[in-house]
């Protein structure tokens, strides 16, 4: 198993993806002889998951089933254990188009935290590039380095438990984009430039702060990177429901005027043109935003190395 290379069928010592529902979803990391505990009963890893294809119905013990998934970086964003706060799907896909990664890509990023856009990082880069993750906290980095190891991606990443705006990244000269989620970014932007290519780098900074931000872009100008831009990204999610209304029946109502000559006009006749329009209903689908939407997460600043 590895979250960058599809596999069939599910092996002792993977990570998979319990499905219940699209609200409701958890990994396990499947052992021979092992039992996960859900609400429609027990999943036996050793005859219901070992051997079995990805994407499998599996029936549980009080005769309820799920769905096991093959884990991706999107699934592992929405279940993986919260060490820091994360990145999500919706800012990490914004960055990696804005930093125009792509296979064989090498990118430098602190700090790791959790590992969400680690893991989005390291499967656009594949199966070639390079991920150089620098995290401060030392026992945030070795599960780091330990989840890597046991989601089969640790050849295309390695991980640095040191003070990046202190002593860089350990890279000069071979970065084709820089990320940085720390809380002064700005003490960070030369040690970045220094870790970029000679020219055309990019580099992304994310703060929740806008006075962050301000003096993010000041360091960028001092260095001499271009391009400077800032963006904030809003998700809007709507709910879509089933909705009757009545529908009117003009055809009748137009046949009758033209008939009758009656004055539309009077109020017995817009007593009768009523009656008419109530009679029938139609159901259809329609879309409104949820009543409450996530709001600000950060502020995405993108530079470019002149």
């Amino acid at each position: 198993m590895s979250f960058v290379e599809y596999g069939d069928t599910i092996k002792d010592g993977d990570t998979a993806i319990v499905f219940l529902g699209h609200e409701s979803m958890f990994p396990v990391k499947v052992q021979h002889g092992s039992v996960t505990q859900t609400k429609y009963g027990v999943i036996r890893h050793s005859t219901d998951l070992i051997g079995k294809k990805y994407g499998s119905k599996v029936t549980c013990s009080k005769g309820g089933w799920v769905f096991i998934l093959h884990p991706t970086p999107e699934l592992w964003t929405m279940n993986l254990p919260h060490r820091t706060q994360i990145l999500y799907s919706t800012d990490i896909s914004i960055i990696t188009m804005m930093l125009e990664l792509k296979p064989g890509s090498i990118v430098c990023e602190s700090g790791t935290g959790s590992g969400s856009l680690s893991h989005a990082l390291i499967r656009t880069v594949a199966p070639t590039g390079h991920l150089y993750t620098v995290e401060f906290h030392q026992q945030r980095a070795e599960k780091a380095r330990e989840e890597f190891r046991e989601h089969g991606v640790e050849h295309l990443v390695t991980v640095t438990n040191q003070d990046v705006c202190k002593n860089g990244f350990g890279v000069s000269n071979i970065a084709d984009a820089v990320f940085l989620d720390i809380p002064s970014p700005w003490e960070a932007i030369g040690h970045a430039k220094s870790a970029l290519k000679a020219e055309g780098g990019r580099i992304c900074s994310f703060s929740p702060c806008i006075e962050q931000v301000q003096r993010t872009c000041l360091a960028m100008e001092e260095y001499g990177f271009t391009e400077i831009n800032t963006l904030e990204i809003l998700l809007r999610v709507y709910n879509v429901r089933t909705v009757s209304l009545q529908i009117p029946d003009l055809g009748k109502a137009a046949e009758d005027n033209s008939s009758t000559g009656f004055d539309s006009s009077s109020p017995s006749h817009q007593g009768s043109s009523c009656a008419n329009l109530q009679q029938g209903t139609v159901q259809f689908k329609s879309g409104v935003p949820l009543r409450e939407v996530v709001g600000h997460t950060g502020y995405l600043t993108f530079a470019t190395k002149s």
